[in-house]
C-alpha cells in the first residue's frame, strides 16, 4: 500500500462514511445517514478499500459486515474521529476563555477517596482549567494513558503498568464493612480468613479490590462465598446494609457512605489491605503545560499533609 495514496483517501468525510455503513449495515442508509448519494458514497468507499489495499466489508444478503481489515481500520477511524471532535471541543473553549484541557481516568476508589477534594483545590487556584474524568478499572487506565486517549491516570499501585512512568499519589487502608449487629462488628480487627465463614458482596470482576479478595481466599484454603457481584461502593454499602452479607471497603468510603447507613468497619489485619494509589502517564516531560500542572499537583499533595 502507497502510503501517500492512503493518506489522500483517508478525509474524514470518507472515514465518517466507513463508520456509517458499519453502525448502519448497509450502503444505502449509510449514504443517506451521511447525506451522500448512494453513487458518491459507493465510489468513496471503493476507492479506499483501494487505497488500504484489502476488502473493508463482505457484502451479504442481510447487509455489510466487516473483514479484520476493516476491524483494525475502523479502531482507528473511531479514534480519529473521536480526537477531530476533541479538537473542536477544546478550541472553542480556549475561545470561551478556558485555559486548557486535561483528561484523564481514575478507579473508582481514588474517585470516591480523593479526587473531589484534590480536583477542587486545583480548580478553586487554576478555575480557568477544564478537567474530563472518567472512571475505569485499573488496567483500563493503563490502557488508556498507553493508548493517548487520556494525558494522565490513577490506579492502583499492583496494576501492570507496562513500561509507563508512575509516581506515588495517595495511601488507603481496606477495611470489612458489617451491619451493626453483625458477629464481626465489635471486633477490634478480623483476619480476612476470619470472614470466610459469611457470606461476602463483590465489587466488578475488573476491580483491584475484587482480585486482592479472591486471592486472599486462595492463600487462606477457604473458599470466598460471593453473594452478588455489585458495580460500586454505594451498592455494597447498600447490601450490607440489607443483610446480604459483608465487604471490603476503603475505610475512606465506609467514612463518606457506610457510617450513615448504621454499618460497622473492623480493621482487616492483613499486609494487603494497605494500598498505594498511583498516577501514570506515558512521559512526563511531554506532558502539556496544564496537564504538568495537575499531574505536580497531584503527587504532591499527600506529602503536603504530612
Amino acid at each position: 500500500m502507497a502510503l501517500k495514496n492512503l493518506l489522500r483517501r483517508l478525509d474524514l468525510t470518507t472515514l465518517q462514511l466507513f463508520v456509517a455503513v458499519f453502525e448502519e449495515g448497509t450502503l444505502t442508509r449509510a449514504a443517506d445517514r451521511e447525506a451522500i448519494a448512494v453513487s458518491a458514497a459507493s465510489k468513496r468507499l471503493l476507492e479506499l478499500e483501494q487505497a488500504v489495499g484489502a476488502a473493508l466489508f463482505e457484502r451479504k444478503a442481510r447487509g455489510m459486515a466487516l473483514t479484520p481489515a476493516g476491524e483494525t481500520l475502523l479502531h482507528h477511524a473511531r479514534r480519529v474521529l473521536r480526537d477531530v471532535e476533541n479538537i473542536g471541543i477544546e478550541l472553542a473553549e480556549h475561545a470561551s476563555g478556558v485555559r486548557g484541557y486535561v483528561r484523564m481516568m481514575a478507579n473508582l476508589s481514588a474517585i470516591v477517596e480523593f479526587l473531589p477534594e484534590d480536583l477542587r483545590a486545583i480548580s478553586a487556584a487554576h478555575g480557568q482549567i477544564k478537567i474530563d474524568l472518567e472512571e475505569r478499572p485499573s488496567g483500563g487506565i493503563v490502557d488508556g494513558v498507553l493508548d493517548s486517549l487520556v494525558d494522565l491516570g490513577i490506579c492502583s499501585g499492583d496494576a501492570d503498568t507496562r513500561g509507563l512512568e508512575s509516581t506515588h499519589y495517595r495511601h488507603d487502608r481496606l477495611i470489612i464493612v458489617t451491619p451493626g449487629d453483625h458477629p464481626l462488628a465489635t471486633r477490634e480487627c478480623v483476619s480476612f480468613a476470619d470472614t470466610l465463614d459469611f457470606d461476602h458482596i463483590g465489587l466488578h470482576s475488573a476491580s483491584s479490590i475484587n482480585a486482592r479478595t479472591h486471592l486472599a481466599a486462595r492463600q487462606a484454603g477457604k473458599p470466598l462465598r460471593l453473594r452478588i457481584h455489585v458495580p460500586g461502593f454505594d451498592a455494597v454499602c447498600r447490601m450490607v446494609q440489607a443483610g446480604m452479607g459483608v465487604g471490603v471497603l476503603p475505610l475512606a468510603v465506609f467514612e463518606a457512605m457506610g457510617r450513615q447507613l448504621g454499618l460497622a468497619a473492623v480493621p482487616l489485619d492483613e499486609a494487603w489491605a494497605a494500598r498505594s494509589l498511583i498516577i501514570v502517564v506515558r512521559d512526563a516531560t511531554a506532558l502539556s503545560p496544564v496537564s504538568r500542572l495537575l499531574y505536580d499537583h497531584l503527587r504532591s499533595i499527600e506529602a503536603a499533609q504530612r
